[in-house]
């Protein structure tokens, strides 16, 4: 599947020129926590497994982004290995809901912008 430029089919996705093009295979969206003004812990959060994390070279604590049907956004991410596999739970990210696909991938800083 190509994102937004020329990629391979093999779940790895090209995003802009020279932005990403590792290997992130889909995940499903199996909950959703939306915050209120006041809530203790708020903010774009995501949370997967371990091994779904060590497939895409992701550490906890990390800035990821979170690519949705509709738009993508940079979300924390939280190691929970109470999910099921190939399943996140996320939070206040507007654009995904339960039970849709999405992709995380590691965020990257480094490479220039492209305009």
């Amino acid at each position: 599947m190509s994102l937004g430029g020329t990629g391979g089919g093999s779940g790895a996705p090209r995003i802009g020129r020279g932005a990403f093009s590792g290997f992130a295979p889909p995940l499903q969206v199996v909950g959703y926590i939306g915050t209120r003004r006041g809530d203790e812990e708020r903010g774009p959060l995501v949370r997967m497994r371990a091994d779904d994390a060590l497939i895409r070279l992701l550490t906890d604590g990390e800035l990821v982004r979170v690519m949705g049907p509709r738009r993508s956004e940079f979300a924390e991410l939280v190691i929970d290995d109470s999910l099921p596999r190939g399943g996140v739970v996320v939070r206040d990210l507007a654009g995904v809901s339960v039970t849709e696909i999405v992709r995380v991938i590691k965020a990257d800083f480094d490479s220039p912008r492209v305009t």
